[in-house]
């Protein structure tokens, strides 16, 4: 029984043996070849067994791959070098070893992905995959020609050096390895120094965070792995103060510098949160704040037309000139016309505020008495809510029928305006009229004090209706689309078609009210107007709330409409994802806590549909959520110039939800 059972195990001794010479090849000879398969196949092992070289695929899908170099024996499979991180591989790429070129990796169609071409000078004879993690590339005399560790990823293993002009580049986020915002490079004087990247351009600021002072043409990881991560580390050398000045001034993503004692600088991006006043510290803040209007550089890869009104201005000028003389003069003479009664019905509005003119006459606003408010909120009893200008009450207004209000009483600290400026104000406001505007009904003034009364919404505000929802309840897709272009309308209305253009400056989600039927009105609309730029809750210039305030504020930039298209970027953004622009996030979601930058990130990626995940309307419409996570995205460019005027958004939010009109039994 036993010498019958003797061929068989010799036989199993003998299949294991091949295994495992199989399962630990390391070296690959020309013509060579693995394709990409099944997931995490590893090609080579280190003869260790420490190391894999292969195709990993990516996690969330089995059909994209990288060509990469990760750790075998622990299960994360953590990846130490990959070749082609901008360009997964899908299934059925193969990778080759040739002669000339060395490793060529194609598409399944034959056509390039990768290959190591351009830096091989002598032929190859084979690959060799060493215990350090190195896979080296090797001449027929066993020398070298071409090494990953030389051309390293996002990790430094123990043993890799890196030479004068080599640099590392972070990954965008843990699981996608595309090319991050940070930049790692030893400098030909040794200097080993973090950049940051502006994307898409990748053009790196210079002088960013000094690593270490190296006096050798060298540096190693000291037997210790070095990852370098997406989100940037600082670990700063020896500053003086205008050398820490220096280097927020030209770093683009720098908004702050705070310059501490020890000599160390610490430089900080919008939005900033979380500080504090404390003078034990010895520190100075340096605030970014540009003195021009030039050198403006976009942030996304938006192409825009910039001699687009210069050639509308061009060719109306060309038709004019070119038709009859009279058409001409009759087109001059309608001009002036306009322009005379605009200027008479202003002046004639200066005119009743001057003399102390009821003001219900033009605008058909009603001057309430403090007592009939206080009456009608029952001593301002309950609230509806509060922010900057002031807290909003609930009131009964008893006409020829009891009608519900919401009374502002503005903060005292804000208005020190005379009476004259503030009718003039309310006139204008008065005269404002739309569906997506709440209507401004009254006002009261009383020595220091000043009320305003609006028409009351019964389902409150676009934040509690967004964020204070349970998972099982989510509001409809739909009504959210009706939403969004129903303050679009408004700020169209807002910025181009009232009396007096009127810039809101703080348009969020708390300043949005819903009716009865869930449409969208803007409020707040003309406090904006009311109070002079210096007046505001921080005591500074910058209006607005953090999360939604444009960088113009911060730069000193001229202020225009612009500002609320940046607004309405972010307000879509929380639309769409029915979360906040900013979150407190554990560090493993760091990557979700500014919801723009996550945005953006998604739609690089071609991967929206994280964005509203577990909400199945909008998922079963991911042609509408692409088209409106792309206008968000170019709403909230830095570059004001490279956004959108509101009418454009409007345009193309109608292109874009044109079902709206025809389903909706809302009234458009």
């Amino acid at each position: 029984m036993a010498s019958s059972l003797l061929p068989f195990l010799l036989y199993s001794l003998i299949l294991q043996s091949n295994c495992v010479v199989a399962q630990t090849k390391s070296t690959i000879a020309i013509g060579d070849s693995y394709t990409a398969q099944t997931s995490s196949s590893p090609w080579l092992l280190s003869p260790s067994g420490e190391f894999a070289f292969g195709f990993l695929a990516l996690k969330d899908t089995a059909d994209l791959f990288l060509l990469s170099i990760w750790y075998a024996k622990i299960s994360d499979k953590t990846v130490v070098w990959y070749a082609n991180r901008d360009s997964p591989a899908p299934k059925g790429s193969k990778v080759k070893l040739h002669a000339n070129d060395g490793l060529v990796l194609t598409y399944p169609n034959g056509d390039g992905l990768w290959n190591t071409t351009e830096v091989i000078s002598d032929g190859v004879f084979r690959g060799v995959f060493i215990d350090t993690g190195n896979f080296v590339l090797e001449n027929a005399n066993s020398k070298s020609v071409w090494e990953t560790f030389k051309f390293p990823s996002d990790i430094l293993l123990p043993s890799q050096v890196v030479e004068k002009g080599g640099k590392l580049s972070s990954r965008l986020k843990e699981t996608n390895f595309s090319k991050g915002r940070f930049e790692l490079l030893l400098q030909g004087n040794g200097d080993l120094v973090m950049h940051s990247i502006n994307l898409p351009s990748g053009y790196a600021n210079q002088d960013d965070y000094y690593l270490s002072n190296t006096n050798g043409d060298t540096t190693s990881s000291a037997g210790t792995q070095l990852v370098f991560d997406r989100s940037g580390f600082c670990a700063p050398k020896a500053f003086i103060e205008e050398q820490c000045k220096k280097a927020c001034m030209e770093d683009c993503l720098c908004s702050v510098a705070i310059f501490r004692e020890g000599n160390s600088c610490w430089k900080k991006k919008l939005p900033l949160s979380n500080g504090r006043f404390d003078v034990t510290l010895g520190s100075k803040a340096f605030l970014k704040v540009r003195k021009d209007n030039t050198s403006l550089v976009p942030t996304i890869p938006i192409i825009v037309n910039k001699n687009n009104n210069r050639q509308t201005l061009v060719l109306v000028g060309s038709v004019l000139l070119s038709g009859s003389a009279i058409l001409n003069v009759a087109f001059i003479v309608a001009i002036c016309v306009c322009i005379s009664v605009i200027f008479q019905y202003k002046k004639k509005l200066r005119s009743a505020s001057k003399s102390g003119t009821f003001v219900e006459i033009e605008s058909n606003l009603r001057c309430f008495t403090y007592e009939e408010l206080e009456e009608a909120t029952n001593g301002f009893d309950k609230e509806l809510g509060r922010g900057a200008f002031g807290i909003v009450y609930e009131g009964v207004i008893n006409t020829s029928s009891k009608t519900r209000v919401a009374v502002k009483k503005l903060s005292s600290f804000l208005m020190d305006q005379g009476h004259r400026e503030f009718r003039n104000e309310l006139n204008s406001i008065g005269l404002t009229h739309h569906k997506n505007l709440v209507r401004l009904l009254g006002f009261c003034e009383r020595g220091s004090e000043r009320l305003l009364v609006y028409e009351y919404m019964s389902n409150g505000t676009l934040a509690s209706f967004l964020f204070n929802v349970v998972e099982e309840q989510k509001p409809s897709w739909k009504v959210r689309l009706e939403i969004a272009i129903g303050v679009a309308r408004g700020l169209v209305y807002l910025h181009e078609e009232c009396i007096t253009g009127i810039i809101h400056c703080d348009i969020k989600p708390q300043n949005i009210l819903l009716d009865d039927y869930f449409n969208a009105r803007i409020s707040d609309f003309g406090l904006a107007e009311m109070l002079n730029m210096n007046q505001s809750k921080t005591n500074t210039g910058i209006k607005g709330t953090r999360g939604y305030v444009v960088l113009e504020w911060f730069k000193n930039l001229p202020i225009n409409a612009k500002v609320d298209v940046y607004s309405y970027g972010v307000v879509l953004l929380e639309i769409i994802t029915l979360r906040r622009c900013v979150l407190e996030m554990d560090q493993e979601d760091e990557e979700k806590a500014i919801l723009t930058d996550w945005a953006y990130d998604c739609y690089k990626e071609g991967s929206v549909d994280a964005l509203v995940e577990g909400d199945n309307e909008a998922l079963e419409d991911k042609e509408k959520l692409e088209k409106l996570v792309m206008i968000a995205i170019w709403c909230v460019q830095e570059d004001p110039y490279l956004r959108p005027t509101m009418r454009n958004v409007l345009h193309m939010l109608e292109e874009s939800l044109c079902f709206l009109r025809k389903d909706s039994s809302s009234a458009w």
